[in-house]
């Protein structure tokens, strides 16, 4: 008798899966059921979510420093490459303005070489007119002087030109300008001083045109250095 009651039990709870009601009652068990659950668990799908945004804000943020680093990195590089630049160009005007400077002073170097042969000659032809035919010859002291005059202008017009006469006589021996022709005793003066010019000497700009040629004093004292010292 028991077991048919129980059985009777059983048989009135049993839920028929062909009938909607029964359908719909378990459904909202099952649902009730997992809501539970979840309550109770913690949410592995959003922690597994945040994980991943973290990773690729992470990862977003590498790359955005790499890109500023390369950037910086750039930008020094074109910085150096414009300052040598700059100092490239500063070093080219101011060579281009160098050789343009010395265009103008020495391109007539050559010119006045030659020129000075010429100078040279009106020199010795006043030196060879003796003193007493320009006095007592009017034709050969107008000749004298027309020579004179045209050597007068011709070195003013070098000089204007920038060539200049050496004036070493009396001063100390120097081979940047000087050439020493001969050694004349003298004890009256430091030893190395220019006593003679035997043919003058000139300069265009800071460049030796043309040595003089000297003669230089031997046996007089130690010639004293510029500043005075030994």
């Amino acid at each position: 008798m028991a077991d048919e009651k129980q059985t009777g039990e059983n048989k009135h709870t049993r839920h028929d899966l062909k009938n909607p009601k029964d359908r719909d009652t378990l459904k909202r068990a099952a649902d009730e059921m997992l809501k539970t659950r979840k309550k109770d668990q913690p949410e592995e799908g959003a922690e597994d979510a945040a994980f991943a945004a973290d990773s690729a804000v992470t990862e977003e943020g590498a790359e955005l420093k790499n890109e500023i680093l390369r950037l910086a990195a750039d930008n020094t590089e074109l910085k150096n490459q414009l300052l040598r630049l700059a100092a490239d160009m500063e070093n080219l005007r101011r060579r281009t303005q160098r050789d343009v400077n010395d265009a103008k002073t020495y391109a007539i170097a050559n010119f006045a070489r030659d020129m000075l042969s010429v100078a040279d000659n009106l020199s010795r032809a006043l030196a060879a007119i003796p003193p007493e035919a320009r006095e007592n010859d009017a034709n050969v002291k107008a000749l004298s002087e027309g020579v004179d005059m045209t050597e007068r202008a011709m070195m003013a017009a070098m000089e204007r030109n920038g060539v200049k006469k050496i004036e070493p006589e009396g001063h100390k021996f120097d081979p940047n300008f000087h050439q020493a022709m001969f050694e004349v005793p003298d004890t009256t003066v430091p030893n190395n001083t220019v006593t003679q010019v035997v043919q003058a000497g000139y300069t265009i700009g800071d460049r030796v045109l043309r040595p003089a040629m000297v003669g230089v004093a031997k046996g007089g004292a130690k010639a004293e250095s510029p500043a005075g010292k030994d």
